[in-house]
């Protein structure tokens, strides 16, 4: 055991040397062949560092033979480039004194066809001239090109004002009637475009009008601009007229921007965004007034003027009036077709004046200088807006003229006119924003003075209807609705479809307006104020009237008609809900009124029932016989009923009651009164034999009675 653990350790060892040995043999053959190599690389090092050195030595040579070289063609480069600019300058300076030559044929020819090479002609003189003005500005040829330059921008001015007078014009008609009306079908309206010119000829305008500024240094063209444009503004508007009155005179058919149909503004199929004017309708209440204010009723007494409302028979008289009333007028009608189309026409003016002005603005923009647009603006809408106003004033004079002769009447033209004013003016506030305060203020101006005439006319027509004098001969013979009642009536129901105007109208002539609450409901009671005036100053008249009447009972009759046709006209036309804003019990106080002269009217026919009662009648046993005067306390009686009734009845049957439903009323009323008391009379005499003729004085059956009663307000029966 001891001897084989100490052998495994030399084994080992001898291993570990043999290993060792080997080893470093190797280390001994690379370190040889290191040697070896770095032995040929210093070879290699030298070799390199030798030609090296050999190629430096050739590089300094070839240096020292080029850069000599290189200078002598940099400098014949320079000298190259010199001559080649001096001969670009020599080339360049002598085409300024051939410019004129050159550019001669265009600029004589102008620019008209072929604006560009125009244009392109006139810079290559423009920069002739500050050629010499900056090299030689006492040489000749300096004068020649300004000369040229001056003749070149006269073309230019020239063929701008030629573009915009040959291509400028009116707007046709219809196309400004598209424009100013809108398709209630559409949900978002079509904008109607208002092209002036031809874009090509726009776009040369355009550029003339640039080069003018930015070269010309001329600003005349503006001055053309607007005048050619305020004329074509001007002649569009009054082509609409013109076309407006022809179309409307020919056809019939009257449309406005301000059409109404209703109590409430109801567009036709092309309405306007806003306007409100029925052609006809102001001038047949302008007929009637007319006719009331100026000359009565020229011999034919009574009868209402108005067409009958609801419930309201023809009574033959009052046809005859009514038939009257339209041979009368009827050869005044074709002036007053011409005065109807002469407002709708205004109305469509003012209009067609907003949207075309801001169709002017809209291409004055792409033109003229911003800083120069809004006073090209002002000088360009002028003549059109001066034309207009002084329509407007005409209105108002003529207005006024007629107040002075108490036609009243003139202040419905006013209307529609001023609620389309109105209506537009916010409209035309913005198409005038920037332009001089005078020319803001002509609308507002004119507003104004239509706000004051209508409010003078509407206290004067107030007055009027309280003073109008009772002339016998002007009484309606039958009682019935005085025409008085008809034209204030008709006059009041104007004012219901104006009646946001109307209450302007009298509020602008208030001091002060602190009435509580909004201006609009402020303006609402004004109105309500107003017509309550005119209602009880037409009521006091009537009242005065009736007593020209000899008899009582017509005096009744004729003021229940008219208080029944104020009643119904107030309720039929919506009037009774503006009364009633500041007169609350207006209704039932008509209503009292009419019951207490169906009263009176009752009391008409005392005389003949008195007949029928027990007052003198004899008593005594049926059959028993009578004493002569008891017999003629009977006869008499009967008499005196029969000739009561037979007198009422032919008095009253030329009486008229034109309110079937009223009329209907009072018959029944007065047939059971009568008939009933007459029933009874008979029934007490039926026993008594008071003559030996009774058919002589028994004339009447009950039945009879009541079928002459039937027959009253009838002049037919």
């Amino acid at each position: 055991m001891g001897i084989t653990t100490k052998m495994i350790p030399t084994e080992d060892a001898s291993a570990r040397k043999r290993e060792i040995e080997e080893k470093l043999k190797q280390e001994q053959e690379t370190l040889s062949f290191i040697r070896e190599n770095l032995e040929k690389s210093d070879q290699l090092t030298k070799g390199m560092v030798s030609i090296l050195s050999s190629f430096e030595s050739r590089l300094m040579q070839l240096e020292n033979s080029i850069i000599p070289v290189h200078k002598q063609t940099e400098n014949l480069q320079r000298l190259q480039e010199n001559v080649d600019k001096t001969l670009s300058c020599m080339d360049h300076v002598i085409s300024y004194y051939h410019v004129a030559k050159d550019t001669d044929r265009i600029i004589r020819e102008g620019p008209t066809g072929r604006l560009d090479e125009y244009l392109a002609c006139i810079a290559k003189i423009q920069k002739a001239v500050e050629y010499f003005q900056d090299n030689n500005p006492d040489s000749p040829e300096l004068n020649t090109v300004k000369a040229r330059f001056e003749k070149g921008k006269e073309l230019l001015e020239a063929e701008f004002r030629s573009l915009l007078t040959r291509y400028s014009k009116p707007v046709p008609p219809i196309l400004i009637l598209d424009a100013i009306s809108v398709d209630d079908e559409l949900e978002v309206p079509e904008e109607v475009v208002l092209e002036h010119l031809p874009e090509a000829v726009l776009q040369d305008i355009i550029c003339i009008a640039g080069w003018l500024v930015e070269y010309g240094r001329n600003q005349d063209f503006m001055n053309v601009y607007f005048q050619i444009r305020s004329n074509q503004l001007d002649r569009s508007i009054k082509g609409l007229k013109d076309h407006f009155r022809k179309n409307s005179a020919s056809s019939g058919v009257l449309y406005s921007p301000a059409v109404q149909t209703k109590r409430k503004d109801t567009p036709t199929k092309k309405a306007p965004r806003r306007p409100v004017y029925i052609p006809g309708t102001i001038r047949k209440a302008q007929n009637l007034l007319k006719q009331y204010s100026q000359h009565g009723l020229d011999g034919k007494k009574g009868g209402s003027n108005l067409n009958p409302l609801e419930g309201y028979d023809h009574d033959p008289r009052v046809k005859h009036h009514s038939d009257a009333l339209t041979e009368k007028h009827g050869a005044a009608a074709g002036k007053d077709d011409v005065l109807d189309i002469e407002i709708d026409s205004y109305i469509h003016c003012i209009s067609a004046f907003v949207k075309l002005a801001q169709s002017e603005y809209a291409l004055l923009t792409e033109i003229i200088p911003e800083h120069h647009q809004k006073k090209t603006f002002d000088s360009l809408i002028q003549e059109a807006l001066d034309n207009l106003m002084l329509e407007g004033e005409n209105i108002v004079s003529a207005a006024r003229r007629a107040i002075m002769r108490h036609d009243y009447s003139a202040v419905l033209t006013i209307f529609p006119i001023l609620k389309h004013l109105k209506m537009t003016k916010p409209e035309f506030d913005a198409t005038l924003q920037g332009t001089a305060a005078s020319t803001k203020n002509k609308l507002p101006t004119l507003i104004t003075s239509m706000e004051t005439i209508g409010a003078k006319a509407l206290e004067e027509f107030a007055d009027s209807i309280k003073n109008d004098p009772d002339k016998e001969y002007n009484m309606p013979k039958d009682g019935t609705v005085h025409e008085l009642t008809s034209n204030a009536i008709l006059f009041l129901q104007q004012l219901l479809d104006f009646h946001e105007t109307a209450g302007a109208m009298l509020a602008s002539q208030e001091t002060s307006s602190s009435g509580g609450g909004s201006t609009s409901e402020f303006n609402k009671r004004l109105l309500s104020t107003y017509i309550c005036k005119v209602l009880g100053n037409l009521q006091l008249n009537l009242l005065s009237k009736s007593k020209v009447y000899e008899d009582s009972a017509l005096s009744a009759i004729f003021l229940h008609n008219n208080y029944n046709y104020i009643l119904k006209s107030l309720e039929k036309s919506d009037l009774i809900q503006l009364v009633t804003v500041t007169q609350k019990k207006a209704e039932s106080q008509y209503r009292e009124l009419i019951e207490q002269q169906m009263q009176m009217y009752q009391r008409s026919w005392v005389k003949v029932t008195e007949h029928l009662t027990d007052r003198n009648m004899p008593v005594g046993l049926p059959g028993a016989k009578l004493k002569d005067k008891e017999r003629q306390v009977i006869k008499d009686k009967f008499k005196g009923f029969n000739d009561g009734l037979e007198e009422l009845c032919k008095i009253q049957k030329g009486w008229a009651i034109p309110d079937k439903q009223q009329r209907d009323f009072i018959r029944q009323a007065q047939k059971k009164v009568v008939s009933d008391a007459y029933r009874v009379f008979l029934h007490r005499c039926a026993n008594i034999s008071f003559t030996k003729n009774p058919e002589k004085y028994h004339k009447y059956r009950p039945e009879e009675v009541e079928d002459m009663i039937e027959k009253l307000f009838d002049t037919s029966a």
